[in-house]
């Protein structure tokens, strides 16, 4: 049985290319706030971080009515560490907007969402988005991803996907190019008339699968998730399928369904709708069930992670002397993270030799730095190890991911790009020159020498490059890689520094604080400009004396020092180095602290580029 008036679609693409602006103007077009009302620009990125940084971090839920008929929307994220998101979101829908930019065309992020989408037999409407570009190619970037949907393996009926040229920032958009442009109209006609009505009888036993969980200030944790079949009403009895045959009994206490951005409160609803419901003790994946014919769904399994690090206890001198600091010991630490891990799918947590350190493992180094300013934020302090890369053993052979880079750039910058990605064991296996001065390489490079890489490569290109990477499978480890050539400048003793020491300093290195800042032994104030660390005095004072000087005082100039951020930090680090993230800063410092004991930087490496 299908419900007619209703509509479930998930909006999928690369990062940046324009999926939460163009959910905007479908909100505003549809009708779902008043004339007067005030709305920021990308109201479904709702949380800080996602405002900060421009990109969508958490997969959100809303809805529009068009014609009568309701259109469920999942704004999905576009950036490849958080495409267990992506994974896990998709259940709820039963066809997918793939938003492709008319300019850059299908990225390494578009391959990843289409193939889930083909996976699970949705059919497809490509809105090719941000046709004013000046460079925009609409018509080879159509051609593009045809070839991409032939290469994925896509039925024919999947392959006929019908195609609406949009400017998502205007909200306006048209069927054919030579059309011209008008409201969302044509995109919401397209949606009714491809996206197939959800299936699923209302009169059947009850299974809901639980997709997302999230928290309420008044009802407390809510688990959506969408009605496969049978139907929900407040108060009603329930059992919850767990992992491993776990079953549980509860009562529905609070039901809601989607309108706009919010969620209103519903007596009752059928198969095929998105709900959130609250009174239960669910996590993702399980199914809410009929208690007298329970049955599970089968459980939303993600990919594999790629990279791991360690999150342990701050141990520095200077732990706990933040007035913000909440958290601080072991245990609130391990009950944080496998709080995180129970809600998203694509990060795992397992405990370390040390009661005080735990491994997290995640899709990349940008995931993992969200959690650990997420953290920060509240209240919690830390020292995060280097990220490394999850090795497996197949065939009894040691196996390490290996990643597709897709790289855009300035003409005059290929030869620095491909040399400097050549000493990190990339091989390049396309180029293509769209034209506009720009080409296009793509490499497969291990997913280790890509720890660090960001940073150099935006220098290497004056901030001109895009760079984009996704998972490519599993290659044979490739021993050693050089990390960071150059060593670090160390504080041989506690104070607090001045400029008359990092004026002197300064010919040694580039420096990551300014003068007036608490250091303690051990604690890295610079990067040097050699490959060995050197221990320094950078608290030393000019002695004053009566006695005059012959000749005048030197004039003091420092430069500008690099501060860094929970990413820089984390990439820059080596082996034998440690972040220490507290709420009011981010340090980095030895692993061994006492200058007579800690061992030299080549020494420290080699120990850690064996295999685990």
């Amino acid at each position: 049985m299908a419900r007619k008036d209703l509509r479930n679609i998930a909006i999928v693409a690369h990062v940046d290319h324009g999926k939460t602006t163009l959910v905007d103007h479908m909100l505003r077009q549809a009708g779902a706030f008043r004339d007067n009302e005030v709305v920021a620009d990308r109201v479904m990125d709702s949380n800080d971080l996602e405002r900060e940084r421009g990109i969508t971090i958490l997969a959100k839920n809303t809805s529009v009515r068009w014609k009568g008929v309701k259109i469920n929307i999942v704004d999905t994220p576009g950036h490849s560490d958080f495409g267990g998101e992506v994974e896990r979101t998709l259940m709820m829908a039963d066809g997918a907007l793939l938003l492709v930019d008319a300019a850059e065309g299908p990225l390494p992020q578009t391959r990843f969402v289409l193939s889930k989408c083909l996976e699970r037999g949705f059919p497809l409407i490509v809105v090719i988005n941000k046709i004013d570009r000046q460079d925009a190619r609409p018509h080879e970037v159509l051609s593009e991803v045809f070839d991409l949907f032939c290469d994925l393996g896509a039925s024919d009926a999947q392959t006929d996907f019908p195609t609406v040229y949009a400017i998502g920032k205007l909200g306006q958009c048209k069927r054919e190019l030579e059309h011209e442009l008008t409201n969302l109209v044509p995109l919401f006609e397209t949606v009714l008339a491809r996206v197939p009505a959800p299936e699923g009888d209302p009169e059947e036993p009850l299974q809901v699968i639980v997709c997302n969980t999230t928290h309420d200030d008044y009802v407390g944790r809510l688990a959506v998730g969408r009605i496969v079949r049978g139907s929900i009403r407040q108060a009603g009895e329930v059992v919850v399928l767990g992992e491993n045959g776990k079953v549980t009994k509860g009562a529905v206490k609070a039901l809601f369904t989607f309108e706009g951005l919010k969620r209103v409160n519903a007596e009752s609803a059928q198969a095929g709708e998105v709900v959130a419901i609250a009174g239960l003790e669910v996590n993702i994946g399980d199914t809410i069930a009929d208690p007298q014919r329970p049955e599970a769904l089968e459980r939303i399994v993600v990919e594999e992670p790629t990279i791991k690090m360690k999150i342990g206890v701050n141990t520095s001198p200077f732990a706990g002397k933040s007035k913000q600091s909440k958290f601080l010991t072991s245990r609130q630490l391990k009950d944080r993270l496998e709080r995180e891990a129970r809600k998203n799918l694509a990060i795992r947590v397992e405990p370390t030799d040390s009661p005080d350190t735990f491994l997290v493992l995640g899709r990349g180094e940008l995931q993992l730095a969200i959690l650990v300013e997420t953290m920060r934020r509240e209240g919690y302090e830390m020292q995060l190890s280097n990220p490394e890369v999850v090795t497996r053993e197949i065939d009894g052979q040691a196996m390490e991911p290996v990643e597709l880079v897709v790289i855009d750039v300035p003409e005059t910058y290929v030869g620095v790009v491909t040399e400097r990605l050549s000493t990190r064991r990339g091989r390049m296996v396309k180029m293509t020159n769209p034209g506009f001065g720009r080409a296009r390489l793509e490499f497969q490079v291990p997913s280790r020498g890509l720890i660090g890489f960001r940073g150099e490569f935006l220098t290497s290109t004056r901030g001109t490059g895009l760079l984009n990477t996704m998972f490519d499978g599993w290659t044979p480890w490739g021993g050693p890689m050089m990390r960071r050539p150059t060593g670090a400048i160390v504080a041989d003793r506690a104070g607090v520094s001045t400029p008359y020491a990092l004026h002197h300093l300064q010919p040694r290195g580039t420096f990551f604080i300014v003068p007036g800042v608490e250091v303690y032994e051990g604690m890295i104030c610079g990067e040097h400009n050699r490959p060995n660390d050197t221990d320094c005095n950078v608290i030393k004072e000019k002695k004053l004396s009566n006695i005059r000087n012959h000749g005048k005082d030197e004039n003091v100039l420092l430069a500008s020092p690099r501060l860094l951020t929970i990413e820089t930090a984390m990439e820059w680090i080596d082996a034998d180095e440690l972040v220490e993230v507290t709420p009011e800063a981010v340090r980095v410092r030895k692993k061994v602290l006492a200058v007579n004991l800690r061992d030299r930087r080549e020494d420290a490496i080699e120990q850690a580029q064996a295999v685990e």
